[in-house]
């Protein structure tokens, strides 16, 4: 189900609240609500068609998560953001993702690399997508990066790490979506070489990739001087 997270379309069986849930949450990720940004309801209602109450508990759930800020009688914001949470969030990210990273390539089975493989492929239709500045092509790679990411770890057999690390990935990802500044080619040689030492069983060097996949990823953002 997590590899669904950044999906807007509509899927069979979802209600109007989860479907709206994924378009705010998608919208807060993706950088279209901005920052600190006012969530009125009232406009809320026209452009995501759920009702108020819907919207409310929506927001409630987004601010559990640390996308949204309840204010009380006040409403709702898009959460702040700043470097100092975007330095800790890289550090976690980092900490959970190499220690699922490092179980998943030693437990994974045929399966899952098959499934790896499959996440690398769209990810990498989708990064030349977005290199060539195709219609879509950011929304595609974000759920596509996402994918990717999620794939190498998926067989680490710890539920409760990996539904923290989901969170707090969507908050790394939010601040290189608010930079607007694509790492091109480096990230996507980064991910073909991830690719190839999770099939090879390479966890050291795996692990050791990844580190520096995503120290770069935040060097790179705060190199914008958007989050000092």
């Amino acid at each position: 189900m997590e590899n669904f997270r950044f999906e807007t379309q509509e899927r069979s069986g979802d209600t109007i609240g989860e479907i709206a849930y994924r378009r705010i949450r998608s919208h807060i990720v993706n950088g279209q609500l901005l920052p600190d940004s006012k969530l009125k309801l009232d406009r809320m209602k026209e452009i995501y068609g759920a009702s108020v109450t819907t919207l409310r508990e929506i927001l409630n759930r987004l601010a559990v998560e640390e996308l949204v800020t309840a204010e009380g009688q006040r409403g709702f914001r898009v959460a702040g953001v700043s470097g100092a949470e975007f330095r800790e969030l890289a550090a976690l990210r980092m900490l959970l993702e190499t220690h699922a990273l490092r179980a998943s390539i030693g437990q994974g089975d045929i399966e899952w690399e098959a499934s790896v493989v499959a996440a690398h492929y769209k990810l990498a239709v989708a990064e030349r997508n977005h290199i060539a500045g195709n219609e879509g092509g950011v929304d595609q790679w974000v759920s596509c990066d996402w994918g990717f990411h999620y794939a190498t770890i998926a067989a680490c057999g710890q539920p409760v790490l990996m539904k923290t690390h989901a969170s707090i990935f969507d908050r790394f990802v939010r601040y290189h979506m608010l930079a607007m500044n694509f790492r091109g080619q480096g990230v996507v040689d980064d991910h073909n070489a991830l690719r190839d030492l999770v099939i090879e069983r390479n966890a050291d060097g795996a692990v050791t990739l990844l580190q520096r996949h995503i120290q770069s990823g935040f060097d790179h953002v705060m190199s914008t001087g958007r989050f000092d």
